[in-house]
C-alpha cells in the first residue's frame, strides 16, 4: 500500500535533512579518482569507475521531442549526490534530483525524482597500468519522488565501471600519454512491466542497456608527466572530456532503439574541488531536440576533511 508524501517544502527539507546526516557520519584507502600518476576527474553524465568521499552539485538542461509528436519538453534538474567509503575500497553513494518539465503552450510540473542509492566495490587499482576497475549496483526507489515527474516503480541496475590510462602505453614523451578512457556498462531492470496511469492509459516499462563512455585528455597530466610545455593558470589543471552516455532498449515497444548524446566538455581540478561544464549534443530525435548544457560542482571530501568525514569508516 501506498503512502502518501510530503510535499513542496518539508519533503524538501526531510531529503537534504536525510544526505545532511549521512554525510555526518564518523570516520574513524583509495585516494579519489587515482591510479598511479592518472587523477580521472568526475564526469558529467557517465559514472566515475573509483568510491570516495565526494559532494556533486550537477545542473543540467536540454529540450526533448514528444514521443507522441505532441509539443516539446524542457527538461532542466539539479542533481546532488554524496558518496561515503565504508572500507578503503567499498562505500555508498545517495542521489537526489529536482526536475523542472515544461511544456510548450502547456504549464510546468517540478518536483523531486525518486531517491537513487549506489553501492560500489573498486576491486582493482593498478598504479604501473594507471587503471582502476569496479562493480556496483544501484537502486532508483519507486514512490520516493513526485509521480508528476518520477516513476511509481523501482529500478535496479548492475554495472561494470572502467578507468584506463595510456601512461603506460607510449613512450614517456609521447603526446598521447595524457589520454585516458572511463566507463561503465550494464543493465537496468524495472521492477515492474508495465504502469497504468490515471486515464487508464498502459505504458510498457522496458529493460535497457546502459553503455557508456567517455575520452579525456589531461592537460595536467601532459604538464607535470610527459613535458612543461609552459601552460600557467587555469590551462595547467584541466581535463578536457568526451562522453559518450548511450542507452538501448532490450524489449518493449522500443527494442533494439539507442538514444544517447555526445558531450564536450571541460574539467577544472582544483585541490579540493572540480568545476567543469559540457554540451550535451542528442545523436538522434529520441535523445533530444536541441543542444543541451551541463554545470558541475565538486567537492573532494577526503581532502577537505582528511581527519574526519573525508575517512573510510572503517579502515
Amino acid at each position: 500500500m501506498s503512502k502518501c508524501l510530503p510535499t513542496n517544502f518539508s519533503w524538501l527539507v526531510f531529503r537534504f535533512t536525510f544526505i545532511i546526516l549521512v554525510a555526518a557520519i564518523p570516520a574513524t584507502s583509495f585516494a579519489h579518482g587515482v591510479a598511479g600518476q592518472r587523477f580521472f576527474p568526475t564526469t558529467f553524465a557517465v559514472d566515475d569507475p573509483f568510491i570516495s568521499d565526494e559532494f556533486s552539485v550537477l545542473y543540467n538542461s536540454i529540450k526533448m521531442n514528444d514521443e507522441t509528436g505532441g509539443p516539446r519538453v524542457q527538461t532542466s534538474s539539479f542533481d546532488i549526490a554524496y558518496s561515503k567509503r565504508i572500507l578503503s575500497n567499498f562505500g555508498i553513494e545517495v542521489d537526489e534530483q529536482y526536475k523542472r518539465l515544461h511544456t510548450e503552450g502547456d504549464g510546468t510540473m517540478s518536483g523531486f525524482g525518486n531517491l537513487g542509492v549506489n553501492l560500489k566495490y573498486q576491486f582493482y587499482t593498478s598504479p604501473e597500468h594507471e587503471t582502476i576497475l569496479s562493480v556496483g549496483v544501484s537502486d532508483e526507489i519507486g514512490k520516493t519522488g513526485n509521480h508528476s515527474v518520477s516513476d511509481p516503480f523501482s529500478t535496479i541496475s548492475p554495472a561494470f565501471y572502467f578507468g584506463k590510462g595510456f601512461g603506460d602505453l607510449f613512450d614517456s614523451s609521447s603526446f598521447l600519454r595524457p589520454l585516458a578512457v572511463t566507463g561503465v556498462i550494464g543493465p537496468n531492470f524495472p521492477t515492474q512491466n508495465t504502469t497504468t496511469d490515471d486515464t487508464g492509459v498502459v505504458t510498457n516499462n522496458p529493460t535497457t542497456l546502459t553503455w557508456a563512455f567517455s575520452v579525456q585528455y589531461s592537460l595536467m597530466y601532459l604538464q607535470s608527466v610527459v613535458k612543461d610545455v609552459g601552460l600557467g593558470r587555469p590551462f595547467n589543471r584541466m581535463v578536457a572530456v568526451v562522453e559518450f552516455p548511450m542507452e538501448t532498449c532490450l524489449n518493449a515497444d522500443c527494442k533494439n532503439q539507442t538514444t544517447g548524446t555526445v558531450n564536450p566538455g571541460i574539467a577544472w581540478i582544483g585541490k579540493y574541488s572540480e568545476l567543469g561544464i559540457a554540451a550535451e549534443i542528442p545523436m538522434n530525435p529520441r535523445s533530444g531536440a536541441t543542444i543541451g548544457v551541463f554545470v558541475l560542482f565538486h567537492l573532494f571530501l577526503d581532502d577537505l576533511f582528511p581527519r574526519s568525514i573525508g575517512r573510510p569508516i572503517f579502515h
